[in-house]
């Protein structure tokens, strides 16, 4: 830069900026409708608009969404999200929304509640996460992370969580969920356009918002010159798209029509900024007005395979099974924690690993499957100290081989 003298530059960072709840509380009460008073930040709105704010309140004819697509809510963290059905028993969210951001601490899963925007706004109207009425509610998420980078490399694609509910909330049947790619997203904008439909923290007594059709951006260079894709830990999955959004959106479908109505194409999880810093032998002496890229959304086909498992699996409940599971990982070599009988971030690790070790889809699942499996690994190897199979039959899934035919 012309006249900075030796030493200092201009760089670009970027960060994904998760519109909530990891930036802060939303700023009405979900309970009541009423503002949170704040008296040190005062309220605050976390809004991405591009060009003209063109959000609605939910059009009658969209009414029908009102039983699909509904609110995450966290009481002592005053947290919410939105989220939406996939099935009668599951709804889909942003990861962050459970489990915050790298360094923050994660919602206790068991005061997380869902209630749909057909239930209104009344209090205790939340369905919770199965499993959370006896300390099992991190059993039944799957999620691509628990731990989401915001700063490069960014792993939006992985910002996505399936929630198992305690009851059958979404009677009316979930969204279908399309497998297009970002791409054929951008390709065919014109023809099926992308639209959101979510809550805002800047509109009163949570109704649901319509975002309408905006468009799909393809990955390539940002104002300043710099790779969009390369500030990604994985673009592949990635949905860059200018719907306006604003806090407690995060988390909510990305939608096209389809012959039957609203498909998800992906869920809304944050906000894209690239900011123009000047620094000097690594301190920043000056930071520049950060410049809007884009939202962000992560494609469907980043959890298909992972939805499609958890829909079918059946979640080890007890503590007895679950320190078996333990054991049988620290057998295989992929589990170094203590064994407890208690489904925590490391045993989840521990699982993702084992399952991509045997090259299946990860979904850091408790599942009787795993068992079963993890079983029959240590069976083929020899028995391992202190580990002993469940039963007498083990799925090894060896071919039997062929016998000669009887005359």
């Amino acid at each position: 830069m012309p006249g900075s003298g030796p030493g200092i530059f201009i760089v670009l960072t970027a960060l994904l900026t998760a519109l909530s709840p990891a930036l802060a509380a939303s700023p009405i009460s979900p309970a009541t409708g009423a503002p949170y008073r704040d008296t040190h930040a005062g309220l605050v709105h976390h809004v991405a608009v591009f060009g003209t704010d063109d959000r609605t309140l939910l059009p009658a004819r969209l009414k029908a969404l009102e039983d699909k697509i509904g609110m995450l809510y966290e009481p002592a963290s005053r947290s919410v999200c939105t989220a939406f059905c996939i099935d009668e028993t599951t709804v889909a969210t942003a990861a962050h929304c459970l489990f915050r951001t790298r360094g923050e601490r994660p919602l206790p899963l068991a005061n997380v509640t869902f209630r749909l925007s057909s239930m209104g706004g009344r209090r205790g109207a939340g369905v919770r996460i199965a499993g959370a009425a006896h300390g099992a509610a991190g059993q039944n998420v799957i999620t691509g992370t628990t731990s989401l980078s915001t700063k490069p490399p960014i792993d939006a694609t992985r910002d996505w969580a399936l929630v198992r509910l305690a009851s059958p909330v979404c009677r009316k049947g979930g969204l279908p969920l399309v497998r297009r790619s970002p791409a054929e997203l951008s390709a065919v904008e014109g023809e099926r356009p992308l639209y959101q439909v979510g809550y805002h923290g800047d509109f009163g007594k949570w109704r649901l918002t319509l975002s309408p059709p905006c468009t799909v951006r393809r990955l390539g260079r940002a104002e300043h010159g710099r790779n969009i894709a390369g500030d990604f830990a994985d673009a592949s999955a990635l949905i860059l798209h200018t719907c306006d959004t604003g806090g407690a959106s995060s988390g909510s479908p990305l939608l096209v029509d389809g012959p039957r109505g609203p498909e998800v194409a992906g869920i809304n999880v944050g906000t894209y900024l690239q900011s123009h810093v000047l620094t000097q032998d690594g301190e920043v002496l000056h930071r520049y007005r950060s410049d809007t890229v884009a939202n962000t959304g992560v494609s469907t086909l980043a959890f298909m395979e992972q939805k499609d498992r958890f829909a079918v699996a059946d979640v080890v409940t007890s503590r007895d099974d679950i320190r078996r599971m333990q054991r049988g990982l620290r057998a295989a070599g992929h589990y170094e924690g203590r064994v407890d009988g208690r489904y925590g971030p490391a045993l989840r690790t521990a699982i993702e690993n084992f399952e991509a070790a045997e090259r299946r889809p990860r979904t850091g699942l408790a599942s009787t499957e795993i068992l079963r499996r993890l079983e029959a690994v240590i069976a083929e190897r020899g028995s391992a100290p202190g580990y002993a199979p469940t039963s007498d039959r083990l799925e090894t899934g060896s071919v039997p081989r062929p016998q000669p035919a009887r005359p």
